[in-house]
C-alpha cells in the first residue's frame, strides 16, 4: 500500500512523537509498504510560540493538496492536531476521505498547565478533530479509556515499541561522582514537571538530559545537577544504562517512550501512578510507581535490573505497526483523483 502519514512534529525535533513516527515509517517500509510524509519540511515555516523548536507549517489548502495527489496514496494517516493536520483533514472531508489520526500527547492537560485554558474548551476542539475519522489510535489501553470517557468515538490502541538493539543493558558507561545516580530524560518544559524530580531530597547525584524553555531557568536553581542536553541514540542508550533509577515526573504523558527505553538498557522507572507509566510499567517489576516520588526513586534501587529488561522485551515496534496498520482505512479508488482541484465543501457533520 502507498500510506501518507501527515504530520506538524517532524525532524529536527527530538521527541516521542518524532521517534515514534520515524521508527513507524522503518516498519512500515520493511512490510512492504510505500510511505511519504508531508511535514513541515516542505514548508515555510515559523517557530511556534513558548516552543520554538517545533516548526508551524506556512503554507495553504492547496499547497497540501498538491502534495497529497502527487503521491496518490491508499490510506491517509493524520498524526497530529497542528496546522497540516487540520488542513489535510479538510482536503479528506471535503473529497469524502477515510482517514485515521492518532492522539499523541495530553494536549489539553499541556496548555492548561501553561496558558490556563480549561481542559474541557480544548478536548472539544480535539473531539471535533479527532471525530471525523474513522480510528483516532492512543498509545495504551488507560488513554482510549480515558478519550471513549470523553466522547471520542473511534479511539482504539496504538502501542509502542522499542529498539532493543540500540538501547541495550551492554556497553559504555558514563562515570558518575556519587552514587545512586537518578536520571531526568526528555523535554525540559513547565508541563513535564521537572522540577518535582530536581527538588526531591534523594542520596548520590542527579542527571538531566533534553532541552526546553525550562532548562535556563531549572539549571541555575539546581547547579548541583548533570546537564547533558539532546543527546542522540547511542549516547542516550549510555547513559540510561549508566543511571540506577530513570525518574518520570509528567503526569501528562500518553505513553513515555523513555520509560521503555530506560527499561531496555535495565534501569528501573520511577514515576507517579498515572495513566501512561500505568500502562507501560503496570506491575511488570520494571520500576516502581508511588503518589509520593522520592519514594518511588528509593524503592526502585531494590529492583531486579535482569527483570526490568524483560519488561521492555515486550515493547516490539513491529507488533506496534501492525496495530497501525489494522487500523488503516483504504481510500476507495474512484476517490483518489484530486487532480490539484478541491471539490465544494461538505458539511462538517461528523465533527
Amino acid at each position: 500500500m502507498k500510506i501518507l502519514i501527515v504530520s506538524d512534529a517532524w525532524e529536527p525535533q527530538v521527541n516521542g512523537v518524532v521517534r515514534t513516527l520515524k521508527m513507524t515509517r522503518r516498519e512500515l517500509e520493511q512490510k512492504g509498504h510505500q510511505t511519504e510524509l508531508i511535514s513541515p519540511l516542505g514548508f515555510r515555516s515559523i517557530p511556534c510560540p513558548t516552543y520554538p523548536e517545533i516548526s508551524l507549517a506556512l503554507t495553504s489548502e492547496r499547497e497540501v493538496a498538491r502534495k497529497i495527489d502527487h503521491f496518490a496514496p491508499d490510506c491517509l494517516h493524520i498524526a497530529t492536531e497542528g496546522p497540516l493536520g487540520w488542513l489535510a483533514r479538510r482536503i479528506a472531508m471535503r473529497r469524502q476521505w477515510p482517514f485515521t489520526t492518532a492522539y499523541h500527547s495530553r494536549f489539553p492537560e499541556y496548555v492548561e498547565t501553561r496558558f490556563r485554558v480549561p481542559t474541557a474548551w480544548t478536548y472539544a476542539l480535539l473531539k471535533r478533530f479527532h471525530n471525523a475519522a474513522r480510528a483516532t489510535l492512543a498509545p495504551t489501553p488507560a488513554i482510549v479509556a480515558d478519550l471513549r470517557a470523553r466522547g471520542f468515538h473511534g479511539a482504539r490502541l496504538w502501542s509502542r515499541g522499542v529498539d532493543l538493539d540500540l538501547f541495550d543493558p551492554s556497553g559504555d558507561r558514563e562515570i558518575a561522582t556519587q552514587r545512586p545516580v537518578f536520571l531526568y530524560v526528555g523535554r525540559i518544559a513547565v508541563e513535564k514537571q521537572v522540577d518535582a524530580f530536581l527538588r526531591l531530597d534523594l542520596p548520590g547525584e542527579k542527571w538531566v538530559a533534553g532541552e526546553g524553555p525550562e532548562r535556563r531557568r531549572l539549571q541555575a536553581r539546581y547547579p548541583e545537577a548533570r546537564w547533558f542536553g539532546v543527546l542522540d541514540g547511542p549516547e542516550l542508550a549510555r547513559l540510561y544504562r549508566s543511571a540506577d533509577v530513570m525518574v518520570f515526573p509528567s503526569v501528562t504523558d500518553t505513553f513515555g517512550l523513555v520509560i521503555a527505553e530506560s527499561m531496555a538498557c535495565a534501569t528501573p522507572v520511577a514515576a507517579f501512578p498515572v495513566p501512561g507509566p500505568i500502562d507501560v510499567i503496570a506491575d511488570s517489576g520494571g520500576g516502581i510507581m508511588h503518589a509520593d516520588l522520592r519514594e518511588a526513586c528509593l524503592q526502585a534501587l531494590r529492583l531486579p535490573r535482569n527483570q526490568v529488561r524483560k519488561r521492555a522485551e515486550q515493547f516490539s515496534w513491529s507488533a506496534a505497526t501492525d496495530q497501525m496498520l489494522s487500523a488503516l482505512q483504504l481510500i476507495p479508488r474512484r476517490q483518489l483523483s484530486g487532480g490539484g482541484k478541491i471539490p465544494a465543501p461538505v458539511p462538517d457533520s461528523v465533527a
